[in-house]
């Protein structure tokens, strides 16, 4: 048996322009990304884009029809070259969990550390209890657990070895709303905690917002941004990147200016930067956060429907030119469905697009 052997830090992983497909029909195409020490990445995009399959050629489960795989200047795959997955030192943390139901926790975690001396393997088993707040689990199976519980034991599992990478394939997935709120924040300090570099797979922002520094955005196999949260959400470089990133509304607008551009909502200023000439016609990204409930607003919008939110209302009002989009209201200003009130525009950074207007 050897000795508990040193933490290993992931430097940087980066993913050269690869191309991956099943019967040389490409799946994944030119996809280019990168994380580096300390980081944690995330590949999102609807069902069938191709994100699981990219997550799957960096574990080294695919191989590369084009493009390279480089773990800290080690080539991990190449269209000729494929490194086996025991030797990558990635950890894997899948959608089904798939914990040995005939081994105890304990078990379960030291599942990877064979090789280790026992004394060692014993430390780092009670080590990630601790560290995952199951301390006097260790000797329970997993079918006494909740899914919560479960999942934290399959991250424990899954960096026992001490891996430079972990890969997570929408572990959250099979939990409720309250709980994957709960856990992803934990999870993400965990992992910092142990200087763990991760990349998830995942079709919900909110995971996505939550627990990476970089996120990429896929559409039908190829990457379309690569940014923060940030940058994602307030600063789309696509259509699709923009309405698949949160909720919003297109308002036609005509550019009127240096940071400006005028619409139904009269002259809208702010960060322009997308080289649009004074009179073009373009579709601005309105997001429920950038249009406010305002009785002293000179513009009106009819309330068409609405939620109750706990904290605030989100309406939606249709404008005198027939456009419908989203508000955000207060939730002690509790309107009716065919009320009119009064609305104001706050926008710091103008995000548009060419007009799709005929």
């Amino acid at each position: 048996m050897t000795a508990m052997p040193p933490n290993k830090i992931l430097k940087e992983l980066s993913l050269n322009s690869i191309c991956v497909g099943y019967h040389d029909k490409a799946v994944v195409e030119d996809a280019s990304f990168r994380i580096v020490e300390g980081q944690i990445g995330c590949l999102l995009g609807p069902s069938g884009c191709g994100k699981s399959t990219l997550l799957r050629a960096i574990a080294g489960f695919e191989p590369l029809m084009a493009g390279t795989i480089v773990l800290d200047n080690e080539e991990l795959s190449s269209a000729d070259h494929v490194l086996s997955p025991e030797k990558r030192s990635i950890g894997m943390v899948f959608q089904d969990i798939a914990l040995f139901p005939h081994l105890t926790i304990r078990d379960n975690i030291a599942f990877g550390l064979k090789s280790w001396a026992k004394r060692d393997s014993q430390a780092r088993v009670d080590y990630l209890l601790d560290l995952v707040g199951l301390s006097g689990f260790g000797e329970r199976y997993p079918h006494s657990l909740s899914g919560g519980q479960q999942q934290r034991v399959a991250l424990a599992r899954a960096i026992a070895p001490k891996p430079k990478l972990l890969l997570m394939d929408e572990p959250f997935s099979g939990l409720d709303a309250k709980l994957r709120e709960e856990l992803v924040p934990d999870i993400r300090a965990i992992l910092m905690h142990e200087r763990v570099s991760a990349i998830l797979v995942t079709h919900d922002q909110s995971e996505a917002f939550a627990m990476a520094d970089q996120v990429a955005v896929m559409e039908s196999g190829k990457i379309l941004q690569v940014g923060t949260p940030y940058e994602i959400y307030h600063e789309p470089v696509s259509r699709f990147v923009a309405m698949f990133v949160g909720q919003g509304d297109f308002l036609p607008a005509v550019v009127c200016g240096d940071n400006c551009v005028h619409s139904d909502l009269g002259e809208i200023h702010g960060d322009l930067n997308h080289g649009f000439a004074a009179g073009e016609k373009v579709d601005l990204l309105v997001r429920p956060d950038d249009i406010l409930h305002d009785d002293e607003s000179q513009f009106k919008g009819l309330i068409v429907s609405k939620w109750f939110r706990g904290s605030y209302f989100l309406y939606r009002v249709k404008l005198s030119s027939g456009k419908v989009i989203y508000c955000f209201a207060s939730s002690h200003h509790n309107h009716s469905i065919g009320q009119e009130i009064g609305i104001r525009v706050e926008l710091d950074h103008l995000v548009m697009f060419a007009s799709n207007a005929r």
